[in-house]
């Protein structure tokens, strides 16, 4: 593959860092939100420091190192550091219930730990913790308190210089513990050459500047946040800001003004809820807008001119806006459109290290739900279409496909098919190469005719309710299409609350609304695809990290 970095010896990241130290030095690279930046030269000092701290405790090429830490500017120098002399790291997403982490380090073999003061505690709890040495994220010094001391000083008395030895491009870089939506999470092994050849691709959708300035909010521990808010950043001499509290809407404002980000990469639900909580709501607060919203001609007019306010609130230099980890509503992406905002659509998994297409910045040619097309090197077809609509699995070949699932080799069987990895997503590929998704595999219900029912899709249109927050369309035991819809109680308290009502009362209007929105709602949908009842949620759904409701927790 020519990728445009000639002067790149191979796909390590390693060989990216050396490289950038050389162009970008003195050049800003990572910072909180309000404070200084450290410098591209002090970035890597730390990181040889610690590498030194790793290698004189006994760490070695092909070495598992946990990393559980919140973002900071030292998510970066860690992962960084693990992997430059050929160690492998696995992030640990703070999300994860202790449980989870504690099995992880395990499975992982884990030999080493570097862990954030927030996170210490979910460390000190672990009953089976069996790692030789704990290293404090914040100070990057061993906790001595957690870290086998008898162990360490027989290592010193070995290791008298420190040795960096080298990666090759084919080498085992990281494992990450995914948690996806259908149960167990499996630990994804991805190769230097995975890693750097996904963040090299991403030329071909976006021109990235050594002025531009990141906002990061997704988990580092996230392959898409780590591919491409923090390698290819790193590439092209870029800051990354990360911000030090919980993103509340009045924090996120304030580091919008703050640093007036040019580039931030974000989930749909988050785009979503300004939408609909704050442009949408606008629209409906008066007579007029509200049924001018409703012809395309006027539509288009608020659109654009809520665009440049949007742009405004994000600190008015955004120029792109990368959206990946679940599908987008359809209305919010003809609004971001019509709105001319600089959004980019991208579809991908961490088994591909993770981007795989995507929207792109570079023309002009944009199709409403469409995920874009390949990036460069992949290879993307359409495995047993449909005759009549073209749809079918999509499968995915390119260097950014991963070795496999860590000590899960019958896993890997399943998704790998003569070079070609095997998604378990459904959709089809236009005659201009534009991928659209249908849904997971392994979410469609058959209806009675034999028709295939995609529960994303309606889950989008039910959404598009203003007091609706979340959806879950599936399948019961009778064979029924059902809904189980989480409400925003708060806009529902403001609806119904003329005068005070009791709890009974206050259930039978909730009820009616839910029922009057059901029939609203088939009416929008094709006869084998209408909801039979629509089941109130009351907590919150149990989500991924990525805010992708955990499927298989709501069976009927």
């Amino acid at each position: 593959m020519n990728y445009p970095y000639g002067n790149l010896e191979n796909f390590t990241l390693p060989k990216v860092l050396d490289r950038s130290i050389k162009l970008y030095g003195e050049l800003d690279a990572f910072g909180f939100v309000g404070k200084k930046a450290m410098n591209y030269n002090k970035f890597n000092s730390k990181v040889h420091d610690l590498i030194n701290l790793l290698i004189s405790n006994g760490i070695s090429k092909g070495d598992k190192v946990a990393l559980l830490s919140e973002n900071m500017p030292n998510w970066g120098v860690a992962y960084f550091a693990i992997t430059y002399f050929g160690a492998v790291v696995v992030p640990i997403l703070p999300d994860f219930h202790p449980s989870d982490v504690h099995h992880i380090i395990k499975h992982s073999e884990a030999k080493a730990i570097i862990v954030s003061d927030k996170h210490l505690s979910t460390i000190e709890d672990d009953p089976n913790f069996n790692a030789k040495f704990v290293v404090n994220l914040e100070k990057l010094e061993l906790i001595d308190e957690l870290s086998n001391i008898s162990y360490i000083e027989q290592i010193k008395k070995k290791i008298t210089t420190p040795k960096i030895t080298t990666p090759d491009e084919e080498d085992l870089c990281a494992i990450i513990y995914t948690s996806g939506t259908t149960g167990n999470s499996k630990g994804v092994m991805l190769s230097h050459k995975n890693l750097v050849t996904n963040a090299l691709s991403t030329f071909c959708k976006v021109e990235m500047l050594k002025t531009d300035v990141f906002l990061s909010i997704l988990p580092l521990a996230h392959t898409l946040e780590c591919t491409v808010g923090l390698i290819t950043p790193i590439l092209h001499g870029s800051s990354v800001f990360y911000i030090d509290k919980a993103p509340t809407p009045s924090v996120l404002l304030k580091a919008f003004s703050i640093i007036k980000p040019t580039f931030m990469l974000s989930v749909p639900l988050i785009i979503e809820k300004i939408y609909k909580n704050k442009i949408l709501a606008k629209f409906n607060s008066s007579f007029i807008t509200k049924n001018l919203y409703k012809i395309p001609f006027f539509r288009k007019k608020l659109n654009l001119i809520a665009g440049k306010k949007l742009i405004e609130t994000f600190g008015g230099r955004m120029r792109f806006f990368g959206i990946g980890g679940a599908g987008l509503s359809p209305i919010v992406e003809q609004f971001l459109y019509e709105a001319k905002f600089p959004y980019v659509i991208g579809y991908g998994l961490t088994e591909t290290a993770p981007l795989l297409a995507g929207g792109s910045l570079l023309d002009s040619k944009i199709k409403i739900k469409s995920t874009g097309t390949a990036f460069y090197g992949v290879k993307l077809k359409i495995k047993n279409p449909d005759a009549k609509t073209g749809e079918g699995e999509i499968i995915a070949k390119g260097p950014s496909v991963m070795i496999g699932y860590y000590k899960d080799e019958k896993a890997t069987a399943q998704t790998m098919e003569d070079g070609w990895f095997l998604t378990g997503d459904l959709g089809h590929i236009d005659e201009d190469g534009f991928l659209f998704m249908s849904g997971r595999s392994k979410n469609v219900i058959v209806g009675s005719g034999g028709e295939n029912i995609y529960p994303e899709q309606i889950e989008a249109i039910i959404n598009n309710e203003l007091t609706v927050i979340d959806s879950l369309v599936m399948e019961n035991s009778q064979n029924k299409i059902i809904a189980r819809i989480h409400l925003d109680y708060d806009l529902i308290d403001t609806m119904f609350h003329g005068e005070k009502k009791t709890d009974k009362e206050m259930s039978e209007l909730v009820s009616k609304h839910l029922e009057d929105m059901r029939v609203d709602i088939n009416s929008k949908i094709s006869s084998f695809s209408r909801i039979s009842k629509y089941i109130e949620q009351i907590e919150p759904f149990t989500k991924t990290p990525t805010k992708k409701i955990k499927r298989f927790l709501y069976k009927d």
